[in-house]
């Protein structure tokens, strides 16, 4: 590596989990894949998503526009959410990563990629990766995401248990029961950091992130209801949102503290509006349409400071 390559920015992209609001997502990388003018694979060295922020992530990795993804997006996520029992929103939910991601390995990825999920019973993170240079430890036996398939990574990730079944996946020869990764890193940011400092071995001055949320909404409140199951129901969603939103801020607080000299760009906005109302089961088109308009005024708001990661 010459001296002028050593010393150019390592952009990574890290994107939050939340089911359906991932709309707001892609309503930002709209915005940031038409202000580069390029595929987003081309403009990062590394995206890390977890859950809804996996499916984008991996879709941009392996070179998906971001107008594709809302296609399958407006296609797909009313069908996964609307059931209303577990089973039925997971093998929509396998529909979707099979249908959209066929049989595709982590060989596919144009770029550093990594795929959040949590470990049942371990209760700890398990990171599906991309490239060799990603393995901070047995760097011998590395397999680009375990060996499992793109579609695999992805509903592990995305697998919001109780809503969504549990994903067993062999892994290194081993059964493995998996999670949604929001459990242990809705906001992967941490683990993206630790990877292009770690893994990558790059000066903090050279790493510059772009962290896109889904923004924060008022959830429906479980008193519209007055079936007791339903009620019951309405409580869980918002206590997982409430878990994965915590977990979201608490991850954003220690990266200001822990890494501080890291230029780094947050986009999620907090919205207070009764007809923002949603939850990460939303399968209303015209909600999900408004989310995703937000996230493209969201960008507007902070242009300034994004496209300073790419001056």
């Amino acid at each position: 590596m010459t001296e002028a390559a050593a010393k150019e920015p390592f952009r990574v992209l890290t994107l939050d989990g939340g089911g359906a609001k991932g709309f707001y997502t892609l309503g930002v990388l709209h915005e940031v894949e038409a202000m580069l003018g390029r595929p987003l694979n081309e403009a990062f060295d590394l995206i890390f998503g977890t859950s809804t922020g996996a499916i984008i992530g991996t879709l941009l990795a392996i070179g998906t526009p971001v107008t594709t993804i809302h296609e399958h997006y407006r296609k797909y996520v009313p069908d996964v959410m609307r059931p209303k029992d577990r089973k039925r929103r997971s093998a929509a939910l396998r529909k979707l990563g099979d249908e959209i991601f066929g049989d595709k390995k982590f060989d596919a990825a144009k770029t550093g990629l990594g795929v959040v999920a949590t470990k049942w019973v371990m209760e700890t993170a398990i990171i599906f990766k991309s490239d060799p240079k990603q393995a901070h430890g047995r760097t011998a036996t590395f397999v680009p995401g375990f060996g499992c398939t793109l579609s695999d990574a992805v509903q592990a990730s995305c697998s919001a248990y109780p809503f969504f079944s549990r994903r067993q996946l062999k892994i290194d020869g081993d059964e493995l029961l998996l999670l949604d990764g929001g459990f242990c890193a809705n906001n992967p940011t941490l683990y993206a950091i630790a990877e292009a400092v770690r893994a990558y071995e790059m000066p903090h001055a050279q790493i510059k992130v772009l962290n896109i949320g889904v923004g924060d909404y008022p959830v429906p409140r479980a008193k519209k209801f007055t079936k007791a199951w339903l009620v019951s129901w309405a409580e869980e969603a918002e206590l997982i949102q409430k878990t994965f939103n915590i977990n979201a801020q608490s991850m954003e607080q220690l990266r200001r503290i822990l890494f501080p000299d890291i230029e780094t760009v947050r986009v999620s906005e907090a919205f207070t509006e009764p007809s923002m109302e949603t939850d990460l089961l939303e399968y209303n088109l015209a909600k999900l349409d408004l989310i995703h308009t937000r996230g493209r005024e969201s960008f507007g708001k902070q242009e300034t400071e994004i496209k300073a990661l790419f001056s």
